[in-house]
């Protein structure tokens, strides 16, 4: 028996399940815990015990290795979840397309600044694909259209057709938007990317000013029309490769992707409110609270198990 059938197997999917849940447990405990951190003694100003020597080689490493490690974890979490529900190849499929496209938007952004604006990543988010775009980036883009779509699932009906498959990937980039209300003020406020607005945009015409201007804490509206032109895109693909239905029958039911969206909340809102951008926080808060609300209560309404065992189409998969 090949590595695939084992993962396809009823015992094998729910070896990948409870693989993905320790990971998905250590990815909320890592996101929680810098969360603490950055809401506490890395908030300004910084406590002098922070100073001393031994105490800085323990913050660089953590700054060097947590938020990479913490992705990682997320990612895994999301691709074995997929596993136990869609099948092994499916779900390395939809990491594997998602990853690629969004690297390539991110290349495209900060090579040209399209479609998201001018900016630039540190190296704070770990390794530099091509000196421009943090593997990781990707990375969570991947976890977080597949909690998004989860969502969709619980929400939205679950046709085939390609009318809804287009409805689906614009509800998916939107729900996938509303995480970067609170992560681009808190990401360029701890020095992970910054923006890089151009005196011509600020003096150019209405509309240049009015797409291109750091109106949000330094950020233009081209960052958000980025990120629902790519959200749609990648999500489009992802549905090409996994019809609703399948989204709704397999993946929706399971509260994983739900504690997966709602976890990488915790950081930014957390650097939101403890280095003075209370506003960014409220407005974060709000955007990730609704369309979690909205899938809790669909479900409750629907009267459906949070469980489901592991089937035959499953398997297939």
């Amino acid at each position: 028996m090949n590595s695939h059938s084992v993962l396809t197997s009823p015992a094998g999917s729910a070896t990948a399940l409870r693989i993905g849940m320790l990971c998905l447990l250590a990815h909320a405990s890592a996101s929680v815990l810098s969360g603490v951190a950055f809401s506490t003694f890395l908030a300004p100003p910084v406590p002098s015990w922070m100073s001393t020597p031994e105490n800085r080689e323990i913050a660089t490493f953590l700054f060097r290795w947590g938020g990479q490690s913490t992705v990682v974890l997320g990612a895994l979490a999301g691709v074995l979840h997929a596993a136990s529900r869609i099948g092994q190849r499916r779900a390395w499929l939809l990491f594997g397309v998602a990853f690629s496209i969004t690297l390539a938007a991110e290349l495209l952004g900060t090579g040209t600044g399209y479609p998201f604006g001018p900016y630039t990543y540190t190296s704070q988010l770990g390794y530099l694909i091509a000196g421009l775009v943090p593997f990781n980036i990707p990375t969570s883009w991947f976890y977080m259209l597949y909690a998004s779509l989860a969502i969709c699932g619980r929400l939205l009906p679950a046709t085939d057709d390609g009318r809804t498959r287009w409805w689906w990937a614009l509800v998916a980039a939107v729900i996938l938007t509303a995480w970067d209300v609170s992560m681009d003020p808190a990401m360029v406020r701890t020095n992970h990317w910054f923006w890089h607005v151009p005196q011509s945009t600020l003096n150019g015409s209405s509309l240049e000013r009015f797409l291109g201007a750091p109106f949000y804490f330094g950020m233009p509206l081209t960052n958000w029309l980025g990120w629902l032109l790519t959200g749609f895109l990648v999500a489009r693909v992802m549905l090409w490769l996994v019809p609703p239905s399948t989204w709704a029958r397999d993946v929706a039911p399971s509260n994983v992707p739900l504690v997966l969206y709602a976890v990488n909340g915790v950081l930014p809102i957390a650097i939101c409110f403890s280095h003075d951008m209370a506003l960014a926080g409220i407005l974060g808060t709000i955007a990730m609270a609704v369309p979690l609300a909205a899938a809790l209560l669909a479900r409750l309404r629907a009267g459906a198990s949070w469980a489901r065992p592991v089937t035959a189409s499953m398997r297939a998969g």
